[in-house]
């Protein structure tokens, strides 16, 4: 008689339990050959963008200590001698020291003012429901859509008309309305993370809404205002425009006017040591106080995601 192999039956047909040798898992071959192609590339566009990023800092601190002519013969050779005098001669005789107390005096004003403001503003529209608070909102990022330079002309006539042109504290004005649209954005999406069960109990505790913003609320945005302050900071630092405009008074010159001033003082003759040295004066700060902040700033940018 003709017989036929048949096949030897499943577990499950058999009625035999499945064990985990019977189920093979797939190979993470073809899945860690991907991972492995992709972190590879990640990390070679990050070291090509740093690499572009530093590259020219360290070049602008080299040549800061190169006088004129290693400047042109050997742009890329290290100095032979650390020439000094070209910070001090950008500092005194290039009138950077003032212009560096002017931009000091402007930002930190005006600094404070913003954070202060737009926290103020960010906290009750985050916080509190009344009529017009999304077309509040809606204002405040409509600002951050309009450019600038459409600004110039009316805002030059508003500050002349107030006596505030040529002025540190007009400056400070303009820079706070400039910053506040953005600030609030920012705020606004961080104050709704905060957990409201900590204000709730500091009304039941007879706090007031100005103790409770200023003395609970206010402390635990500090990653939030550290992050949007640094943002601030970077734009109103390097701020040419609206100086360049409404502070024409060489006496009250910023530093991105000083830089300016000094790279066109001479002419064909230009102190190009004395003007690196005075690029790396207004660029360190900037970089000081991100390395201070980097960590703060890391926190206030994911700080939302994280909640």
């Amino acid at each position: 008689m003709k017989t036929t192999d048949t096949p030897a039956p499943l577990p499950a047909e058999s009625g035999a339990p499945i064990t985990k040798t019977d189920i093979e898992p797939p190979s993470p071959v073809k899945e860690k050959k991907e991972g492995t192609v992709l972190n590879v590339f990640s990390h070679g566009v990050l070291v090509i963008w740093a690499f572009m990023v530093v590259m020219p800092l360290l070049w602008a601190v080299m040549t800061s200590f190169k006088d004129d002519r290693s400047i042109f013969s050997s742009p890329w050779s290290l100095p032979d001698s650390l020439h000094f005098d070209n910070w001090s001669r950008a500092w005194t005789q290039a009138n950077m020291s003032d212009y560096f107390l002017n931009t000091v005096l402007v930002v930190g004003g005006s600094l404070i003012g913003t954070l202060v403001l737009g926290s103020m503003a960010a906290y009750v529209l985050a916080r509190f429901d009344f009529p017009g608070n999304r077309f509040i909102y809606f204002l405040f990022i409509g600002g951050m859509s309009f450019p600038i330079m459409l600004a110039l002309v009316p805002l030059f006539y508003v500050v002349n008309n107030m006596g505030l042109l040529n002025t540190i504290h007009g400056l400070i004005l303009v820079y706070i309305a400039y910053s506040l649209p953005f600030t609030v954005f920012f705020l606004t999406a961080f104050f709704r993370t905060l957990p409201t069960s900590i204000a709730e109990a500091a009304f039941v505790d007879g706090a007031s809404h100005s103790r409770t913003f200023f003395q609970i609320m206010l402390p635990m945005a500090k990653p939030g205002l550290i992050s949007v302050g640094i943002f601030n900071f970077l734009g109103q630092w390097n701020q040419y425009m609206l100086p360049t405009v409404l502070n024409t008074d060489p006496d009250k010159r910023v530093l991105t006017q000083g830089l300016v001033q000094l790279a066109v003082s001479q002419g064909y003759k230009g102190d190009w040591s004395g003007l690196f040295a005075g690029l790396v004066m207004a660029m360190l700060p900037v970089l000081a106080a991100y390395i201070v902040f980097q960590r703060q700033v890391v926190q206030g940018l994911t700080a939302g995601a994280l909640k």
